[in-house]
């Protein structure tokens, strides 16, 4: 029975809770950790504040890379890696919302509710997710191109 990679894949969305986002800026590389959540198209979304480095980078240079680890010590490796183009999203966009309060085991929000108190929701569009899963394929990474 073949593994099926993009089911793998968002097993690790489900079981990660945060993503280093890497961004590149007139001040070199940086990354940043951000909690996120994602879509069946396998887009991530996170909120930020919009004045914070990586914000501003996206805004400049959409072009973003970034990993997502639920392997701990002892474990067998599981995590994905990708890149991808950000961008900012308008608006409260109270599904999203709803999403992220439940993995932060937060009340869910009322649509009244300010949502996100002064910061904005990002989506990040990957176009290549390479996956490590030990269990299954040792350290040889599968990708997929989307």
């Amino acid at each position: 029975m073949a593994t099926d990679i993009k089911q793998l894949i968002k097993e690790v969305f489900e079981k990660g809770y945060l993503m280093s986002l890497a961004i590149q800026d007139e001040g070199g590389v940086w990354v940043a950790d951000v909690i996120y959540i994602y879509d069946d198209k396998l887009n991530i979304y996170w909120m930020s504040d919009p004045d914070v480095r990586h914000s501003q980078a996206i805004l400049k240079n959409s072009k973003v890379a970034g990993t997502i680890t639920v392997s701990g010590k002892g474990e067998n490796n599981l995590g994905i890696q990708f890149m991808g183009m950000a961008e900012k999203i308008n608006g409260p966009n109270f599904d999203l919302a709803r999403k992220n309060y439940a993995k932060r085991d937060k009340p869910e929000p009322k649509d009244a509710d300010d949502v996100l108190q002064g910061d904005s929701w990002y989506i990040l569009k990957p176009s290549r997710i390479e996956l490590i899963s030990e269990e299954y394929f040792g350290f040889e990474k599968k990708s997929i191109d989307l």
